[in-house]
């Protein structure tokens, strides 16, 4: 059926009464923004000072100091050396290349994106586990948060808070926060039931229970979470960009609409390194926590 017969099958009325639709609602939105705008903006205040005080640190910070302290905390997730030479020749290189500010705030608005993620997303993922209801709410919103393409996130966003930081962090965080609240749902449910019901038979009440036994043992599907909410975050960086977020992702949107093939591969596997560092650690990290804790249970 040609578009033009498939048109005619719905009767003008209904088409005109969906572009009403569209328009009350494009107009409802603008009106919200306008009248509640600065107000919802105003509350991401603490959170914007800290994000630029947090900025300003690593760029402020001589940069030998921030060199030896990311292969520091690198070798002491993986206890690597391997990966914490890696950690340290790429930051060499990525300084030798002139990229380092920007992979500095890159850095600095992944990490606050990660940590709010993990604020929100692990508790999320607890009352999931506790409750059938509230799975069967929130699982639905994750689906829709996950297929959702990441362009979309920034409208609603963008016309609310205007351009800058906070519209990119949210829209990061809105993307990024699926995977640590679906996989900390599946670690704590995962847990085995025998474990739980010693647990109990010892005196351990609910809260008891939650923090010395669940969460432990779901440690490492946790953690798997937690890598992939870190990946997606980088995926990230550089649609943030589009929105005024200052990091890798601007030279890589630079060299897309100016054609700078050199300027947008170097920037690329600037991410891509950070990317690779911070998914190795996170394993290394979580495969020495399960090791840990097989070796307690056998103990």
């Amino acid at each position: 059926m040609s578009e033009s017969n498939w048109l005619s099958e719905f009767p003008e009325m209904d088409r005109s009464d969906l572009r009403v639709i569209r328009k009350t609602l494009d107009g409802a939105y603008r009106d919200f923004s306008r009248e509640y705008g600065d107000l919802i903006e105003s509350l991401f205040d603490p959170l914007l000072t800290f994000l630029v005080w947090f900025e300003k640190l690593l760029l402020s910070t001589p940069w030998i100091i921030v060199l030896g302290v990311c292969t520091a905390l690198i070798y002491a997730a993986s206890r690597s050396w391997k990966l914490a030479l890696g950690c340290f020749t790429s930051l060499i290189l990525i300084g030798y290349f002139g990229m380092w500010e920007d992979t500095m705030r890159t850095l600095s608005i992944i990490t606050v994106c990660t940590m709010l993620a993990i604020l929100m997303g692990i508790p999320i993922g607890i009352a999931m586990a506790r409750s059938n209801r509230v799975q069967s709410v929130v699982t639905p919103l994750l689906d829709v948060m996950q297929t959702m393409p990441a362009f979309v996130y920034l409208i609603p966003v963008v016309m609310l808070l205007g351009i800058g930081k906070i519209p990119g962090l949210i829209a990061v965080v809105i993307y990024a926060i699926p995977p640590v609240i679906r996989l900390t749902n599946l670690g704590i449910r995962l847990v085995d039931k025998e474990v739980l019901e010693a647990a109990t038979a010892f005196g351990a009440n609910k809260h008891q229970r939650l923090l010395g036994v669940q969460l432990p043992l779901a440690m490492p599907t946790i953690m798997a979470g937690i890598n992939q909410t870190i990946m997606m975050a980088l995926s990230m960086v550089v649609i943030a960009s589009m929105i005024g977020v200052k990091g890798l992702g601007q030279p890589v949107l630079k060299s897309i609409t100016n054609q700078y093939f050199t300027l947008g591969l170097l920037n690329g596997l600037a991410i891509v390194a950070l990317a690779i560092l911070f998914d190795r650690a996170s394993q290394a990290y979580a495969k020495r926590t399960q090791t840990h804790l097989g070796e307690l249970a056998h103990d």
